[in-house]
């Protein structure tokens, strides 16, 4: 009788609290459009400022080579055309 009473209170302290808690509160109604305008941040391909997409999908950093100049293999360092 014990572990009955033992289970059924840590059940009910359970289910007490799991309605207490609020994950994910919703925003009313009125503010709802104005909200999801300026929760958005733009990113690059979402690999941030400063990088981009590579081939299989990774984020790589843009490098700029000068005129007259190119990337090499590994797109880290300039290398002049020959």
């Amino acid at each position: 009788m014990k572990i009955v009473t033992v289970s059924l209170f840590a059940i009910g302290l359970g289910l007490a609290s799991m309605s207490a808690s609020m994950a994910m509160p919703v925003p009313p109604l009125d503010q709802a459009a104005a909200a999801s305008d300026t929760a958005t941040i733009p990113v690059a391909g979402g690999c941030g400022p400063g990088w981009h997409r590579g081939p299989y999908g990774g984020c790589r950093p843009m490098y700029n080579c000068p005129p007259g100049w190119h990337p090499g293999p590994a797109g880290r360092q300039c290398f002049r055309n020959w």
